[in-house]
């Protein structure tokens, strides 16, 4: 947590004649939008108002959160973002460690001379004016509810704050499943479930929302799902054309890579898939136990984030980028 002395400063920050923004990483999750219209909505209880922007859009089954249409989407809305960070006196970045990983808003972010406060749970953080890093959170969902309490506000949490903030925290922890999902996490929920959050009507809004398009993706990446190193990895993949053939939506393939590793003896899952538009791998990794994917990926794919669930990039084809995950594996005998 910040300290005393930082949580009075950034008290004095946060009054209505500042112009207040939140950023988030890019392809925005459950975390990232949960965490940054948590923290505009507990900015709204005080009487202060903010912005949301977002680089790019982010998926159809967030958008039932409290004023997630009003968010910025830089890719949509480029000058008014741009002018908006320019101009902000303060800025909250949140869900992500460095400029590098919120796309377009990284250089302006950068040039911006607010001041810039950081709440994230990714290991590595850059520096910022102020930072609250704590890797062992489950989610920044978590951090901002911590984060009301030691500015001393926790009775300003309502029904709109606790469904975003238990959002993210039910995402974050893939449904409360993940081993960094712990005591205080439960607290928190029961906490935000007092005050409003109805876990069957969040569930439901964010997870009971299969397209037809994602149904079949699922369908065939299950089909052809494939286990190696002794049984201790599963490959799971999908191409641009078939992306295509099946009119993908950004976040259809929300949640595949937990799949693989739900087959039993599994301690690794990568899933390959092919950006829509460039000539680019994205890849998911999602691990159990002491298996560290944010090393792995940090190492071999340009990418990072946390001990059992990361993310990465290739710039190999996809045959060449399994390939080179298969030979990667063997080399760290994970």
């Amino acid at each position: 947590m910040f300290t005393p002395a930082e949580l009075l400063e950034i008290n004095t920050l946060l009054i209505p004649e500042n112009k207040i923004v939140i950023l988030t990483h890019y392809n925005p999750d459950g975390d990232a939008i949960g965490s940054s219209l948590g923290l505009k909505h507990y900015l709204h209880a005080k009487g202060i108002e903010a912005e949301v922007i977002t680089p790019n859009d982010f998926p159809k089954f967030l958008k039932w959160m409290p004023e997630a249409k009003k968010n910025i989407v830089a890719e949509y809305k480029r000058k008014i973002a741009s002018d908006l960070i320019r101009d902000a006196d303060v800025i909250f970045c949140l869900d992500f460690n460095s400029p590098s990983r919120i796309g377009i808003l990284g250089d302006w972010l950068t040039r911006a001379k607010a001041k810039k406060i950081l709440i994230d749970h990714h290991q590595q953080p850059e520096p910022f004016d102020f930072v609250y890093s704590d890797t062992v959170i489950p989610a920044t969902c978590q951090m901002i509810y911590h984060f009301i309490e030691a500015m001393g506000d926790e009775n300003l949490v309502n029904k709109e704050i606790a469904e975003c903030l238990y959002t993210g925290i039910m995402t974050d922890t893939g449904g409360f499943r993940f081993r960094s999902t712990s005591a205080a996490t439960h607290r928190i929920v029961a906490n935000l479930i007092e005050k409003g959050a109805d876990p069957s009507i969040i569930t439901s809004n964010t997870w009971d929302t299969n397209t037809v398009s994602r149904l079949h993706l699922l369908a065939l990446i299950l089909g052809r799902i494939e286990v190696v190193n002794d049984g201790k990895a599963a490959i799971l993949y999908l191409t641009r054309k078939e992306l295509k053939e099946y009119g993908f939506q950004k976040g259809d393939t929300e949640g595949f890579v937990n799949y693989g590793l739900s087959i039993i003896g599994v301690k690794m899952a990568a899933f390959f898939m092919e950006d829509l538009y460039e000539d680019f791998i994205k890849i998911s990794f999602r691990s159990k136990d002491d298996v560290d994917v944010n090393q792995f990926s940090r190492k071999y794919f340009n990418g990072g984030g946390h001990i059992n669930a990361a993310g990465g990039k290739s710039d190999e084809t996809l045959e060449e980028t399994i390939r080179t995950f298969t030979q990667r594996l063997a080399e760290e005998n994970m």
